[in-house]
């Protein structure tokens, strides 16, 4: 059964198409004047020309298709899920279809971005349309050269069938197709007749990956290329105070052979080689004097300031329903914790590295970045050139989290290439990418709630945090609406240490406060825990409060679902678990962790987990991303921690900062919720849940509440051996 689509745009407005002189046909879509119903576009499309659409199609005269990838793939699967989705509607079969990845450019597409979970949450409605317009042209095509009504054709696998046992393959009937309207209503199919979204689709990258065949930055080169090793204050705060470039490079040049020059620029020193080891080498023995430019920052300075402002009253208030002082005044009882996280690195495992070539014609930039667009502006700005001079090319990226959010490692390429008048690419060695670094910043959190008569009747969040303006996001979760009396306070404190978006931000420690809050919270008032949660979700159902982002129902579903699938209430001998549920970027996550002790040690040895994410696009990719947020979202919680003296990371590699090993990472069993519902984000949703999750079943197993992260720094071990 076919599902009529009852978007109200003018096809005319979001597709145009045209034959290819080799044969072919090439289909232009508006990717972003397709999501919204009261975009104005031009009356006539007849002068604009493909500049003026956003995502491209081809469809070969052999009836292979090429779809054109323009988001950056950062491991989490839209270069594979998205044209899925396209070729779902189109009817072909997946094994005709190649993926190809698009380059920036800025009149052609839009939000190259890869970022909040968002890429196939926009883009679901516009693909499945483009897919579905290009097969009713095909459609058209074949029933106007057999004379019938093309409401009598059908399709599969790329081949028209028509009455009288008439069948014509897509390649076929493309140069017909191209010269036809576009039509103004299609239909979608029916997500029970879906061939290839809800299966086990292989990354298209695959092969290449296994076999080590160049995708990433740092794969790249071209003749004639250096590689820029750049040195950068030791300590967060510190100028560059005096450097004598002659005499480093005589000794330079005389010790390591391959050198070819030394460029200062700005705060940093870049060594330029033939190669990345001799840079690297090279730059260890470089001369610099560096002067801190105001009072150096250490992490016990940072605790003291944040827990400061917590007790202080300088805040900016996010949302206030009712009156909490009141509530706290009148409770029958009151609790009140503190919850803390230290700075956080993103140890991508590629480090930062991008390709600059500046000349005078063009400035030619290839590598792995999460933001192109707003990278290519920066770029253009700081060299003083017009942006249509960038022509800026992504890569695979190994790994993203937020850091590649951030261009500020393009800007070094770039301005280098431009002062050596040389092709050049930056390479962070992994101490660089460490200790400058744009990290998750270090933030507390104090919450405070009231009970009356047994009932919720206060809630007080307030956050204290480093360099934080990510506030935009956290009023409207849970428990908004459901507590009458609810406040939430912001407050932060401007550092010199540069931090950022880190996976799941707004959340990603947020959830474990919390999660852990209510799980106290619920010892306090004598109720279970998971029904405490179900019950507070009953009092949001049939809100008006738009502000509220999270679906009550769909939060208790997955709720109840877990409890059922984990046997969260059945009682298994050495095994402890613990209760966490979270909404994060759209998609509703609830997960039960089992902790078993392990010669005194808490260890996580599985995690269940319920997502409700809507239609899941690609089955494989989906569960590589809730396995992976799951592992990332324990192994940070357990040992992830940054601390910093007079500025300077104390850890620089993974001899000193610990990340979680594969014998710690825990068995993680998915299941999702079905439905019909247009799919949400799945690269970030599971990691904030998995922290109150194991901090709860750490509590259940050892008697102790962790208040602070990283846990395993925090837990009394001696308590649990005694």
């Amino acid at each position: 059964m076919a599902v009529r689509s009852n978007n109200k745009f003018s096809r005319r407005s979001f597709l145009k198409v045209t034959g290819l002189a080799g044969g072919g046909v090439l289909i232009g879509f508006n990717l972003f004047s397709a999501c919204k119903s009261d975009t104005e576009m031009p009356k006539d499309i007849s002068e604009l020309n493909f500049n003026d659409f956003n995502a491209y199609i081809k469809i070969a005269d052999n009836g292979k298709v090429t779809i054109f990838s323009p988001n950056p793939e950062i491991g989490q699967g839209v270069k594979t899920s998205m044209p899925m989705i396209i070729a779902e509607e189109l009817d072909v079969a997946w094994e005709d279809v190649y993926v190809q990845q698009a380059p920036l450019d800025t009149e052609k597409y839009v939000r190259q971005v890869a970022g909040g979970s968002q890429s196939i949450r926009a883009s679901w409605e516009p693909l499945r349309q483009t897919g579905a317009s290009a097969r009713q042209m095909l459609i058209n095509a074949a029933a106007a050269g057999w004379d019938v009504d093309p409401g009598e054709c059908t399709t599969s696998n790329g081949v028209i069938t028509g009455p009288g046992g008439n069948r014509i393959g897509y390649g076929e009937v493309v140069k017909d197709a191209a010269g036809l309207e576009v039509p103004e209503e299609v239909s979608l199919k029916d997500p029970k007749d879906f061939k290839i979204i809800g299966k086990d689709i292989r990354n298209v990258d695959i092969n290449k990956i296994i076999t080590g065949k160049p995708l990433y930055g740092l794969d790249y080169s071209e003749e004639g290329m250096l590689i820029a090793s750049v040195l950068r204050p030791p300590a967060f705060g510190q100028e560059l105070a005096d450097f004598q470039k002659l005499e480093n490079f005589d000794a330079i040049k005389k010790d390591h052979p391959g050198v070819v020059d030394i460029i200062r620029f700005e705060n940093k020193i870049a060594v330029l080689a033939k190669d990345t080891w001799t840079a690297m080498k090279a730059k260890k023995t470089l001369q610099a004097n560096w002067q801190y430019a105001g009072n150096p920052e250490s992490t016990e300075d940072h605790d003291e300031i944040l827990l400061g402002l917590l007790d202080g009253n300088d805040f900016q208030n996010m949302r206030k329903d009712g009156d909490v002082e009141k509530a706290f005044s009148e409770a029958d009882e009151v609790l009140e914790r503190t919850y803390e996280s230290p700075f956080l690195p993103h140890n991508c495992m590629e480090p930062m590295n991008f390709f600059a070539n500046v000349t005078d014609e063009k400035i030619h930039l290839v590598g792995p970045i999460q933001t192109p667009e707003g990278t290519a502006n920066q770029v253009a700005e700081k060299l003083g050139r017009p942006l249509e001079e960038v022509h800026l090319e992504m890569t695979r990226m190994g790994g993203g989290f937020g850091r590649r959010l951030y261009g500020d490692f393009v800007l070094e390429a770039a301005e280098i290439s431009s002062l050596a008048k040389k092709p050049v690419k930056v390479v962070y060695s992994r101490e660089d990418d460490m200790t400058a670094g744009v990290y998750r910043p270090a933030i507390k959190y104090r919450i405070k709630a009231a009970v009356k008569d047994g009932k919720l009747t206060g809630y007080h969040l307030k956050e204290a945090a480093v360099n934080s303006n990510m506030y935009n996001l956290i009023p409207n979760f849970f428990p908004a609406g459901a507590v009458e009396n609810y406040q939430v306070d912001v407050a932060n404190y401007q550092s010199n240490i540069t931090t950022g978006a880190w996976r799941a931000p707004y959340t990603n420690f947020l959830a474990f406060a919390e999660q852990s809050f209510f799980d106290e919270l619920a010892e306090v008032m004598q109720v279970d825990r998971v029904q405490l949660h179900l019950d507070l979700l009953e009092k949001v159902k049939g809100s008006t409060d738009d502000r509220i982002q999270y679906s009550p129902e769909r939060m208790q579903n997955v709720i109840k679902t877990v409890v059922e699938k984990s046997g969260f209430k059945n009682q298994q001998e050495g095994v402890y678990k613990g209760f966490s549920a979270y909404y994060c970027h759209n998609t509703h996550v609830a997960e039960v962790a089992e902790v078993v002790l392990e010669n005194g040690q808490p260890v996580t040895k599985k995690v269940t987990c319920v997502v409700d994410c809507g239609i899941v696009v690609n089955r494989l990719g989906a569960l590589n991303q809730i396995e992976g947020g799951i592992v990332d979202g324990v192994g940070h919680a357990m040992y992830g921690d940054l601390t910093f003296t007079d500025g300077k990371p104390e850890s620089d590699n993974f001899h000193n900062y610990q990340l979680i090993r594969m014998m710690q990472a825990p068995k993680v069993e998915t299941h999702f919720i079905e439905n019909n519902l247009s799919p949400t984000g799945l690269g970030e949703p599971t990691l904030p849940v998995a922290g109150g999750a194991v901090a709860n079943a750490i509590k259940a197993a050892t008697g102790q509440r962790i208040y602070k992260q990283p846990f395993i720094k925090h837990l009394d071990t001696k308590e649990v051996i005694g």
